[in-house]
């Protein structure tokens, strides 16, 4: 659950009995009346002092748009049209999925905030260059009808909507899913030659190779430096906090050479930039608190590590990220954030004393 400010009508006696209180602000306000109406509040009020922001989600989507064209071009540069073919045909999609969707429902159309444009976009990231474009439309529908509109929509969903369709993909269509190519092979055309991605290959690729996309791979994954690109530039738009990023992608690393796969290698190889700048920084399914997204991606990272390890799959980012997305309530709820100005009672008491 979400921390929400909500403000009460001055002749409630609601705001004066909360004060009472001993959560400090952080309970379940009980059943009150309001002009003779029963009104039972079930949101969470966070401590306070609130923030208020006249940001909106379309102008949050559009800078994640923006910050993931460097991967585009990266994508686009190595597996050709091929790749820019698979990532318009995801988002429009996924834009024609949820209008039909809300005009099915009755609800006011949200392809305006441009949600399903960025779920369009990073699904498309998530698969190899050559995947049939029917089984990207099928992923459009599972992540913005089933994950998502199931759900109720925009921050309603338990999990990445993208990262879910490409586990379902994954489950149903592995040999597709795992076709990777090599690139600079058919730029122009859909055929490729195949090859195996680093993780699994006898051969491993040049750290300089890693580090520029010059990988076989997924569409929007392989290119390290256009993703830190374009991390950079969310986190001077001040869209994502640095502490899950940081923490997932050094976490990966440092699990990675642990298992003795080594730290630049685990970090540059697969998908564990693209998910922990643009994935794990969900807003929706990651916890509020700096405390919770230390936990939540450290948690995140060690899973990656084991199942690269000691998994059936080479790349364990996918199912990782998901089981965070899940405990995420769990973590926000003992991940609790202190009363502002709080000082334990035996501070209070030696201060006393002296």
């Amino acid at each position: 659950m979400r921390c929400l400010f909500v403000s009460l009508p001055k002749q409630s006696k609601s705001s004066a009995k909360h004060k009472t209180c001993k959560s400090g602000g952080y309970c379940k306000a009980k059943k009150r009346e309001i002009g003779g109406i029963k009104v039972e509040n079930k949101l969470y009020v966070s401590y306070a002092p609130h923030i208020r922001s006249k940001e909106n989600v379309s102008e949050t989507m559009l800078d994640v748009l923006i910050a993931l064209i460097p991967a585009l071009a990266a994508g686009v540069y190595f597996f050709g049209v091929r790749a820019l073919f698979a990532v318009l045909v995801s988002v429009a999609c996924s834009v024609a999925f949820e209008s039909l969707w809300n005009m099915l429902l009755k609800k006011k159309n949200t392809v305006g905030d441009m949600s399903a444009a960025v779920t369009g976009v990073l699904l498309a990231f998530c698969l190899p260059p050559s995947i049939p474009l029917w089984i990207v439309i099928i992923g459009d529908f599972f992540a913005i009808v089933i994950v998502k509109g199931f759900f109720g929509g925009l921050g309603q969903n338990i999990v990445n909507p993208a990262l879910a369709a490409r586990a379902f993909l994954l489950a149903c269509w592995p040999v597709d899913m795992t076709n990777y190519t090599l690139p600079f092979t058919n730029l122009f055309s859909g055929e490729a030659v195949s090859s195996a991605t680093p993780l699994v290959s006898e051969i491993k690729p040049s750290y300089f190779e890693l580090f520029i996309g010059k990988i076989p791979g997924c569409i929007g994954e392989v290119s390290a430096v256009c993703l830190i690109i374009g991390g950079i530039y969310l986190l001077v738009k001040k869209r994502i906090d640095f502490v899950i990023p940081v923490c997932y992608i050094a976490g990966v690393g440092i699990f990675g050479a642990l298992f003795g796969d080594g730290f630049l290698f685990s970090v540059l190889s697969g998908g564990v930039i693209l998910a922990g700048i643009f994935m794990a920084t969900d807003y929706v399914t990651s916890p509020v608190t700096a405390k919770g997204q230390a936990i939540y991606a450290i948690f995140a990272a060690l899973v990656t590590a084991v199942i690269r390890k000691f998994g059936g799959y080479p790349e364990g980012v996918t199912y990782a990220i998901l089981m965070a997305n899940i405990l995420t309530p769990l973590i926000d709820k003992f991940a609790v954030p202190k009363k502002f100005g709080y000082v334990k009672k035996a501070k209070n008491a030696q201060k006393e004393a002296l």
